[in-house]
């Protein structure tokens, strides 16, 4: 059974996420909070094994929560659920080992399918004995980013590939390479490289808008 911490600001939000939580085989909800400071003493207390965390919290931004719990040595696992768009804070969600990024709102089928990534690669770790980097790959592959940085072509990062696959998997139809570069924040050459290296790769599906005149404007969803 995975210990499941929900926190938000919004006492409705987190009534209905821990609805969302208890449904799906498995997990369980351990408490909620609705400051970061809540949400510290929570995790003091219960011990998750993952927090649920909002980023806009009333006293402090939620990625700061994440810094206090690994100061004080606590190792549970966090997944961003939040409205913040901005690229700089997935960055950070990244940067700061955020299992996954969820742009709220979303739907039940959403977070079940991301809780079940979690749980997947969470028991990989548990049963794998590394024994080569087939082995590291294969669990690192069974992640949320699905990500390989050893799988990507030279002079790509697997690090900026997540933040590309994040924008694909939160927009709701096609989108652009000047799209995704914008939202990103990298350049339109670097987005187009890592978005049709999705499409080589069958994670990401092409098609194409015809306009008044030029080139057709190529545009990608992410299908895997």
């Amino acid at each position: 059974m995975i210990d499941v911490l929900v926190v938000d600001d919004d006492f409705m939000v987190a009534r209905i996420h821990r609805g969302f939580v208890e449904r799906i085989d498995g997990f369980r909800v351990v408490g909620t909070a609705s400051t970061g400071e809540e949400a510290i003493a929570a995790v003091d207390e219960f011990r998750p094994d993952l927090v649920l965390l909002d980023l806009y919290l009333p006293d402090m931004f939620g990625l700061d929560v994440v810094t206090r719990l690994r100061a004080a040595r606590h190792d549970c696992d966090v997944l961003v659920i939040s409205a913040a768009r901005e690229a700089e804070a997935v960055r950070r969600a990244v940067r700061y080992g955020a299992v996954n990024y969820l742009l709220k709102p979303f739907g039940f089928d959403e977070l079940r399918t991301r809780l079940e990534q979690y749980a997947a690669r969470r028991n990989s770790l548990r049963a794998t004995v590394v024994s080569d980097q087939t082995d590291v790959d294969r669990v690192l592959s069974r992640s949320g980013a699905h990500i390989a940085t050893s799988a990507l072509p030279r002079g790509l990062s697997g690090e900026t590939a997540e933040l590309v696959e994040r924008a694909l998997r939160g927009h709701s139809g096609t989108l652009s390479a000047a799209e995704c570069a914008n939202a990103v924040g990298i350049s339109r050459v670097s987005a187009r490289r890592y978005l049709e290296h999705f499409a080589d790769t069958g994670r990401a599906e092409v098609s194409l808008r015809y306009g008044s005149a030029g080139r057709p404007e190529r545009r990608y969803i992410w299908v895997s």
